[in-house]
C-alpha cells in the first residue's frame, strides 16, 4: 500500500487509472470502515481511501480537538486487510492552504433537517470537502456507508446536481453482536453506557414492529421511542420516521399504501452523541 500526502503524490500515483474506487473516511478505522474498503474493491481498482479530520463539518462545541487520530495503527489494518492501494492522509494544510471561503450549501429541505437542524453547518463541511477529496482523486466509485444515512444523500444530490462522473455506492451499517453500530465515537463510551449503548437500536427496531403491528401515526411512533429513551437516561435530539427519497415527513395517505420509510436517531448517551437508522 502507498501513503501519500500531497495531491500531487496522489494524482502521480493515480494517472492513468480510470476505474478508481474510493472511500474517505476520518481515521480511527473500524470494522465498519474496512467493509467499505471491501465494497470498494469489489466495485474498481485500484481502491483508494482517504484519512482526513475535517475542521470545517465540527461545531464550535463539538470534538474536533480530541477526534481520535491513529493513523499509524490505521495503516497498519489496512496493510493488514490488503484491499487499498492507496492511502492519501493530508495535513490541514494541504487540504485548506488558504481559508476555503468558496462552501457547497446543500439545499434546506435536505441539509437543515435532522443532522442539520441540530449541528449547523455539518453538511456544508461534509459536502465541501467530499467535493475537493473527489476533485483530488477522480474516482469512477465512491462508497459511503448507510449508517450517516443523511450524510449518504446529501453527497449522492451534490454529485446529481454538479454532473459530477462518480457513482455513490452505499454500505451497509456494520454492527457489534449486540446491535450498536460501529463508530469511532464509541471509544468515548465508558463500560455502563457501552452497556446500554444498544438500545438506541433495539428502540428503533421496537418501532418499526409497532409499524408492523399496524400503528400508522408517525407522531405517535416518535413520541414512544423519545419517552423510551428518555426514561434510560438518555437526551435525545430526534427520532424521525422519514420517506427513504427524500428525508420529508410521509403524508397518512402515503403510510397507508406503505411508502419506503426509515427511522432516524440521534442521541446523547453521557457525553456522546450516538447516530442510528433503521430501514422500514
Amino acid at each position: 500500500m502507498k501513503v501519500v500526502h500531497t495531491i500531487e503524490e496522489l494524482r502521480d500515483q493515480l494517472r492513468g487509472q480510470l476505474r478508481v474506487a474510493f472511500v474517505p473516511t476520518m481515521g480511527n478505522l473500524h470494522e465498519g470502515h474496512l467493509a467499505l474498503m471491501k465494497t470498494a474493491r469489489q466495485h474498481g481498482d485500484p481502491v483508494v481511501a482517504s484519512i482526513f479530520v475535517n475542521r470545517l463539518q465540527f461545531g464550535p462545541n463539538e470534538d474536533f480537538d480530541r477526534y481520535p487520530r491513529t493513523l499509524p495503527a490505521d495503516i497498519e489494518k489496512l496493510e493488514r486487510d490488503r484491499n487499498v492501494y492507496v492511502l492519501f492522509a493530508p495535513d490541514e494544510k494541504e487540504m485548506y492552504p488558504e481559508p476555503q471561503n468558496f462552501r457547497v450549501q446543500p439545499p434546506a429541505d435536505l441539509g437543515g433537517i435532522l443532522e442539520g437542524e441540530f449541528r449547523p453547518g455539518f453538511f456544508t463541511g461534509v459536502s465541501t470537502v467530499v467535493l475537493k477529496l473527489l476533485s483530488c482523486v477522480q474516482p469512477r466509485v465512491a462508497v459511503f456507508g448507510k449508517k450517516d444515512y443523511q450524510q449518504l444523500m446529501v453527497v449522492r444530490a451534490m454529485c446529481r446536481q454538479f454532473q459530477l462522473p462518480v457513482e455513490i455506492v452505499p454500505q451497509e451499517t456494520v454492527r457489534a453482536e449486540d446491535g450498536l453500530a460501529l463508530s469511532s465515537r464509541n471509544g468515548y463510551l465508558t463500560p455502563q453506557e457501552r452497556a446500554e449503548a444498544p438500545m438506541l437500536y433495539a428502540t428503533l427496531r421496537r418501532l418499526q414492529a409497532r409499524l408492523h403491528e399496524g400503528v400508522r401515526d408517525t407522531a405517535l411512533l416518535e413520541r414512544e421511542a423519545i419517552a423510551t429513551l428518555t426514561e434510560r437516561g438518555w437526551k435525545v435530539d430526534y427520532v424521525a420516521v422519514r420517506r427513504q427519497r427524500d428525508l420529508l415527513p410521509p403524508t397518512q395517505e402515503e403510510m397507508e399504501r406503505e411508502e419506503p420509510l426509515v427511522a432516524l436517531a440521534a442521541a446523547k448517551l453521557g457525553t456522546t452523541r450516538l447516530i442510528d437508522n433503521l430501514e422500514l
